[in-house]
């Protein structure tokens, strides 16, 4: 598994999944319709995350749900404020847009609109304990370069994204469900129905094609990760397509999440050690 992710052999691993069923199975016709299909069911997706996640979006559709119910304007905001968990919520709601953009409406579109199966886009584990070395492979790096950049005060500061993490243990576990929930909805949404979809009208192409929106998503993050978001997102793309699994790339962003997370929270001191946060 090292020799085929050498640089050198991308082309090849690249060659093996055109060869292999179901690669260019659609005739032009429908190869053309299931690439319209696939990246305009794409574009919409991002656009509708891009600009629903925010939690100012949350705040106001709280707003607008206080004046409708005939309550002061801030009544939601305010209530859920006085529980100490409104920053929690807000990332429940950015979960909840992820969920919706990356899962729900490809399933839709592959259920009605492509008529395939939906478990077959990645949802399955099939081989993916057969590349077990390439995942590991990819991710025993990432976890040393973040040893190295959790030095940095930009690191920390960055992560975790929720910052009161490190306020109770339940607040941790919370917010990582959260973290590794929208990570299974952005894996599935990138290597499984993106490539999956898109293999039987161009083959391996569907790698590169994905790595470009997939590299777009990492730019409001630190410049070192979303360089890096290419060639991950490359050698995910091929052990997707040979594994046909979506599980293997999870489990390499939950190792990452929380390598990130955990250790951003040892190097300032502030592992939570409490279970409830009052």
């Amino acid at each position: 598994m090292l020799a085929k992710l050498h640089p050198r052999r991308i082309l090849q691993e690249l060659d093996i999944i055109d060869e292999e069923s179901p690669s260019y199975s659609l005739d032009r016709r429908a190869a053309t319709r299931r690439v319209f299909t696939v990246l305009a069911t794409v574009s919409v997706c991002l656009l509708l995350i891009h600009y629903l996640k925010y939690s100012s979006v949350f705040q106001a559709t709280l707003q607008m749900l206080s004046s409708a119910a005939g309550h002061d304007t801030n009544y939601y905001l305010r209530a859920l404020n006085e529980t100490g968990f409104l920053r929690l919520f807000s990332y429940s709601w950015w979960t909840f847009w992820h969920v919706i953009g990356y899962v729900v409406i490809p399933f839709f579109v592959v259920r009605y609109g492509m008529k395939t199966s939906f478990v077959d886009m990645g949802w399955r584990w099939n081989d993916t304990h057969k590349h077990w070395l390439g995942y590991v492979l990819l991710l025993s790096p990432i976890l040393f370069f973040i040893f190295l950049v959790s030095f940095r005060d930009d690191f920390l500061q960055h992560y975790p994204f929720y910052k009161l993490a490190h306020r109770s243990v339940l607040d941790l576990i919370l917010w990582e469900c959260l973290y590794l929930t929208q990570f299974i909805c952005l894996e599935f949404f990138f290597r499984g129905f993106f490539l999956q979809a898109l293999r039987p009208a161009i083959g391996a192409n569907a790698i590169w094609v994905m790595c470009v929106p997939y590299l777009m998503i990492h730019f409001p993050k630190l410049w070192l990760e979303a360089t890096g978001a290419i060639l991950f997102g490359l050698f995910l793309g091929i052990l997707a397509l040979r594994s046909r699994s979506i599980w293997g790339g999870f489990l390499v962003h939950a190792g990452v999440a929380l390598g990130m997370d955990i250790t951003s929270l040892l190097r300032q001191g502030q592992f939570p050690t409490q279970f409830w946060p009052f």
